[in-house]
């Protein structure tokens, strides 16, 4: 017999957790959620977006000191260790812990912690940290226990020069100089990180571009900047194998390339955190990563067993889990309202960071979809000119005939930020989607908003031309 019956169980407290917890007790249910971590928030809080993110904001700020001219007149330029960086990040995750501590408290959601397993398909068994056990009986599961780093059986990650993108918050040091391999998100925004600490920084990319889901034109000033911090990106390279010595490692390429560092960042895939949960004995089946295929509505093949977050893959943001545990719960609980996550809007925190939503103009023109294109540079903004920020673009694509947009990137300081008035637009229905609206629309000023104003005028201005058409 269980010692707790409920009618959801979650397994996992990070954002699809959490999301799915907050909608299904608001429909009446009675909601537990399971994690093994002493602390809720997951991944997310505790090793992923909030203290890599938290890290990446001091070292801008510490860049952002050291060089504008007003502060060099009062002193000379300061730096800080990787170590005291992260202290503010140690902050941060405490805030964001006691918030969502309360909320869960508030909202009357049941926390058990340590680790569970399924031992049958309505029943789990969690070994608490005192190594005792107790049961809990749901009608209704959400597996949302996240993902964890790739790690290759050739590589000793216990080696103390060694790390994946969650050990590295542990580092104690600054190396003078790092080798990451994998170009991916993790691997750009580390190697920006890395670099603003004036550690010289090698990035191995297997591919031959940056970001390859990235506009090119985003992914070109990527590589263009990560060159101008002085990051050694290297495409097409592949590791061979890896030697250790007490003060450092060695990478070989399978190009005969040898390339030497203080410390190793692999940040080459993640897996999904599925291992040892008897998820074979429900016949449920992960993939080569550890992640569970589910439908639109997030159910696994066992109807009532649902999953959300990086467990299941795309797209890996914690914006996305959050909406995705939310939709879960809303089709258990036979909500009115449910949406399948799809076109989200990404966030890529490098600095300068990216944010896109939408089409490129690589798949807009494989699909032969006659569009045009508006551009507004950072550094004909006026408050780009008083936050000294002026390295960016903002780039919408739109329909030559309907004006439609079809998509909108942007590079440089606030991107994530300023992405969301686009990705607003485009989520009108009818001629409601439209690069008229920026036009039309009187923005703030000084405003990094305006930017649209500017970036419309500019791509009507190039549809005008081309029609033969009054200028704007």
């Amino acid at each position: 017999m269980a010692d707790y019956q409920y009618d959801l169980v979650i397994i996992g407290s990070g954002p699809a957790g959490e999301g799915a917890a907050m909608s299904a007790v608001k429909q009446g249910w009675s909601v537990a959620v399971v994690d093994d971590r002493p602390m809720v928030g997951g991944n997310c809080t505790h090793l992923g977006t909030i203290p890599s993110k938290a890290l990446r904001h001091a070292v801008r700020r510490m860049v952002q000191f050291n060089t504008m001219p007003m502060f060099r007149a009062v002193g000379d330029p300061r730096w800080f260790s990787f170590p005291d960086l992260m202290k503010s990040a140690d902050d941060v995750i405490r805030k964001q812990v006691e918030g969502r501590t309360k909320d869960y408290a508030r909202n009357r959601i049941k926390l058990h912690l340590g680790r569970a397993s399924f031992t049958d398909a309505h029943h789990i068994s969690i070994k608490q940290p005192d190594h005792t056990r107790e049961t809990i009986k749901g009608r209704f599961f959400l597996i949302a226990t996240g993902s964890r780093p790739y790690h290759p059986d050739d590589v000793d990650f216990d080696h103390p020069c060694i790390f994946d993108s969650d050990s590295i918050l542990s580092l104690d040091r600054t190396p003078r100089n790092i080798i990451i391999y994998g170009a991916g998100v993790i691997g750009c925004e580390y190697a920006s990180i890395f670099a603003g600490l004036d550690t010289r920084v090698d990035l191995v990319n297997s591919r031959s571009g940056l970001l390859s889901f990235l506009d090119d034109e985003i992914s070109d000033a990527l590589s263009y900047q990560l060159r101008d911090l002085n990051v050694t990106v290297r495409h097409n390279e592949e590791y061979d194998h890896i030697e250790t010595r007490n003060n450092g490692v060695t990478m070989e390429l399978k190009s005969g390339k040898r390339i030497h560092a203080e410390a190793l960042l692999w940040s080459n895939g993640r897996s999904g955190n599925t291992k040892n949960m008897g998820l074979e004995e429900l016949g449920l089946v992960v993939n080569e990563r550890g992640q569970l295929e589910v439908n639109g509505h997030y159910q696994t093949t066992v109807p009532h067993i649902y999953a959300a977050g990086d467990v299941v893959g795309w797209p890996s943001l914690a914006g996305a889990a959050y909406d995705q545990g939310r939709f879960a719960a809303a089709h258990m609980c036979g909500a009115a309202r449910e949406y399948h996550v799809e076109d989200v809007a990404t966030g890529i925190w490098t600095i300068p960071e990216i944010s896109f939503v939408g089409k490129t103009e690589s798949e807009l023109t494989e699909q032969q979809v006659p569009y045009e294109i508006g551009r507004a540079y950072f550094k004909n903004i006026a408050r780009a000119h008083i936050s000294g920020e002026e390295v960016g673009v903002l780039k919408i694509l739109f329909h030559q005939e309907t004006l439609e947009i079809l998509g909108v990137h942007c590079f440089g300081a606030e991107a994530s930020e300023i992405i969301h008035i686009g990705q607003a637009i485009m989520n009108q229905s009818g001629d409601a989607n439209t690069i008229e609206y920026f036009i039309r629309t009187t923005f703030n000023y000084p405003t990094m908003a305006e930017a649209y104003r500017i970036a419309a005028i500019n791509g009507m201005n190039r549809l005008c031309r081309e029609s033969r058409k009054l200028v704007i």
